[in-house]
C-alpha cells in the first residue's frame, strides 16, 4: 500500500482488529498514525483497542457466521487477529474469497491451536521440540503423562497468558491439572497438550519480521513467566553466536512456512547451544512490549509497516531495556489506578496503562518500561516502577 486517506473525503484503508486487548491497542495507535481507519472487535465492550479506534463491535468471534457477517459488513482491507479465540476456519474461507488476513489465514489457523502449530513445526518442518502428546479424555491425559514422565507441562491447545497451564510433578497433580486445563481453554473444555519439561537455561522470544524485502530479526528478548504468563522481559538476551544463529534459522523456517507479511513472536528454549522450538504468535508478542522503549520503532510499528508492504527501516537500539507487567488484584468493574506521579520520577522509565475496564482476580493492567546501561539495572528499574502503581 502506498497511499493513505481521511475519514471524511478520500477513502482510507480500513483495518479490522479481531481482539482488542493491550497489543491490539498499540496496533490501533500505530495504524491511526498512518491514516488507517480502525475497527476494533472483541467479545466485551470498552476493550483497550476500542478506546482508540474509529469504531468498534462486540461479537462472539468463535461464532463463524457472526464473525463472517461482521467482517463482510465492515469490508476491511486488512484483518488482524490479536488473540486465540477466533473461528479460524471462517478466516481461511474468507481469505479464499479475497479478504486479506494478516499475516495469512494459514498462519492464524495453525498457531491459534497448539496441536496445529506443534505438528507443523515438528512433523512438517522437522524442528527440534520437546516430546509431546495430545489428549481428548482424562484417560488419554493420564496415559500421556505416564509416557512422558515427571515433570511435564500440560495446557489447553487453545489458551493464552498461562490460563489452564500446569507443571505436573507427581501423581497427586494429575487430576487437578486436568480440571484446571478444562477451565482455562479459550473455547471451553477440550483437548490438552502434554509436553516433556526441558531443563533449559533460558527462553527467548525472537521477533521475526517477514516483509517485502525479506526477513529481519530483532534482538532476542529474554523473559520470565509465572504460571505460563509473562511478568518480565528484557533485551537483548545474552546468548552465544551459535545459539543465536540456530534460533534465527528456526524462526525463519517457521515464519516463512506460515507465510504472509508481518511480525511473528517465535518462542524458543535455549540449552547451551541447543535451540528448541516452543510456540509462535503470528502478531506482536506481549514480551515485545519492551520494544516500546528499547528502539526507534516498536514491534507494533514494524508490524504495520510489514503488512502494508512498506520497507522496514533501520532499527536503532538505544540501550539494554526491560519491561515489567503491572499486575493488580481485585474484583471491580471500575478500577482506578494510583501511583502515577511516584512511578514517573525516573527519566529512564515509562509506563503504559492499558485501560482494561474490569478486574476479577489478578489481571495485567499495564506495563512498566525502563532502559539503562545494563540489563539487570533496567530490570530493577522496571520492577520498581511497576511496584509503585496500585489500585485506589
Amino acid at each position: 500500500m502506498n497511499h493513505s486517506g481521511t475519514i471524511i473525503g478520500s477513502k482510507p484503508a480500513k483495518l479490522a482488529l479481531l481482539g482488542s486487548g493491550e497489543l491490539g491497542k498499540e496496533i490501533a495507535i500505530e495504524a491511526q498514525r498512518l491514516g488507517i481507519y480502525v475497527v476494533a472487535i472483541d467479545r466485551y465492550p470498552v476493550a483497550p483497542a476500542m478506546q482508540v479506534a474509529n469504531e468498534f463491535r462486540v461479537i462472539d468471534m468463535l461464532n463463524g457466521p457472526e464473525l463472517e457477517k461482521s467482517l463482510r459488513e465492515i469490508q476491511p482491507d486488512f484483518i488482524i487477529p490479536e488473540l486465540e479465540a477466533i473461528h479460524t476456519e471462517t478466516l481461511v474461507s474468507m481469505e479464499a474469497n479475497g479478504f486479506k488476513i494478516v499475516p495469512s489465514a494459514k498462519a492464524v489457523h495453525l498457531t491459534m491451536n497448539r496441536e496445529g502449530i506443534r505438528n507443523f513445526a515438528s512433523k512438517e518442518l522437522g524442528l527440534k521440540t520437546s516430546k509431546y502428546f495430545f489428549a481428548d479424555t482424562f484417560e488419554e491425559f493420564r496415559s500421556a503423562i505416564e509416557s512422558i514422565g515427571f515433570p511435564c507441562v500440560v495446557k489447553p491447545i487453545m489458551s493464552s497468558s498461562g490460563k489452564g497451564q500446569s507443571l505436573i510433578q507427581s501423581d497427586n497433580d494429575i487430576e487437578l491439572a486436568w480440571d484446571y486445563g478444562q477451565k482455562g481453554g479459550r473455547a471451553g473444555k477440550g483437548k490438552m497438550i502434554i509436553e516433556e519439561f526441558i531443563q533449559f537455561d533460558y527462553e527467548i522470544t525472537l521477533l521475526t519480521i517477514q516483509h517485502v524485502d525479506g526477513v529481519t530479526f530483532l534482538q532476542p528478548i529474554g523473559h520470565k513467566q509465572v504460571n505460563g504468563d509473562y511478568v518480565e522481559s528484557w533485551m537483548p538476551q545474552p546468548m552465544s553466536d551459535l545459539a543465536l544463529t540456530r534460533a534465527r534459522e528456526i524462526a525463519n523456517k517457521v515464519t516463512s512456512g506460515l507465510g504472509g507479511f508481518g511480525i511473528f513472536g517465535v518462542e524458543l528454549f535455549i540449552k547451551g547451544d541447543e535451540v528448541f522450538f516452543s510456540e509462535v504468535s503470528p502478531r506482536p508478542h506481549d514480551t515485545g512490549l519492551v520494544t516500546l522503549i528499547s528502539q526507534n520503532f516498536s514491534e507494533f510499528s514494524l508490524h504495520l509497516r510489514a503488512l502494508l508492504g512498506l520497507t522496514i527501516p533501520e532499527i536503532i537500539y538505544h540501550t539494554p531495556a526491560a519491561s515489567a507487567a503491572i499486575l493488580l488484584e481485585a474484583k471491580t468493574d471500575s478500577p482506578k489506578i494510583g501511583g502515577l506521579a511516584e512511578s514517573l520520577t525516573d527519566v529512564q522509565t515509562d509506563i503504559r496503562i492499558f485501560g482494561k475496564p474490569t478486574i476479577d482476580g489478578k489481571r495485567r493492567m499495564g506495563v512498566a518500561l525502563a532502559r539503562s546501561s545494563t540489563i539487570e539495572d533496567a530490570r530493577q528499574r522496571a520492577r520498581l516502577t511497576a511496584s509503585k502503581l496500585h489500585l485506589l
